[in-house]
């Protein structure tokens, strides 16, 4: 499966190095290509992130930093820091940043960063799928929610809200593309922008609405056929 590369850097000929890289690698596709943090943020925290899985960030930037950005992600996105000042490593390995690219970057240590990322989402999933709970931290409490309690997570501004078979809700401050990671494909799926249903919840799929008790959720047109292929149909 190919990953979607976002590319942040204000410098031309920097977004372009890495560009050839990404397009010289058949597991890479590049999606977004900007010159700014602002937009950068703007996507990534906003409602069309979803086919993001990497992002390829200067820190040196006009505005908001690269490492500013960071921070505001919340460990949702595997970051690729591309600069060329070593000394913001520790503070950027700190913030668990995936690699640290030191321009000018050469297509080896390109790799070795992609396949570092590689490897993290392969453990989040196989972490996700051995456990059968969540550990979420609202109103300065942590909740232990196991799956089975999970009926559906939705997305509110800077938080997502996990509500549960008993009736209570936990608001996390998160983002829907750092939770999705979090939690196990063969369970959840992400049916539209704003939100994620635990399938074993389903009551019934009707003229594409999915419906789990009396709330109803859309299916969105890019999240319909991945859903659609999760289910033994006859």
């Amino acid at each position: 499966m190919a990953l979607n590369c976002m590319v942040v850097d204000d410098d031309k000929m920097s977004r372009l190095v890495i560009k050839k890289f990404i397009d010289k690698t058949d597991t890479l596709v590049m999606t977004h290509d900007l010159d700014n943090t602002q937009e950068a943020h703007d996507i990534l925290l906003g409602e069309s992130a979803n086919d993001v899985d990497i992002v390829f960030l200067d820190i040196e930037m006009p505005g908001m930093s690269g490492l500013d950005l960071v921070k505001d992600l919340q460990h949702a996105y595997n970051v690729i820091l591309v600069t060329s000042k070593k000394e913001y490593a520790i503070e950027a390995f700190e913030d668990s940043v995936a690699d640290y690219l030191v321009k000018p970057v050469e297509y080896e240590r390109f790799m070795k960063a992609v396949n570092k990322v590689k490897e993290n989402l392969e453990k989040e999933k196989a972490i996700a799928e051995q456990e059968d709970h969540i550990y979420v931290k609202s109103d300065g409490k942590l909740y232990r929610l196991s799956y089975d309690n999970i009926l559906f997570v939705e997305a509110l501004a800077d938080y997502v809200i996990f509500n549960t078979a008993a009736g209570k809700k936990h608001i996390v401050h998160h983002t829907m593309k750092g939770i999705e990671k979090r939690l196990p494909e063969s369970i959840f799926s992400r049916v539209h922008r704003s939100y994620i249903i635990n399938r074993n919840k389903i009551d019934k799929i009707e003229d594409l609405q999915v419906h789990i008790g009396e709330k109803t959720f859309s299916i969105g047109a890019s999240y319909k056929e991945s859903l659609m292929d999760r289910f033994n149909l006859l």
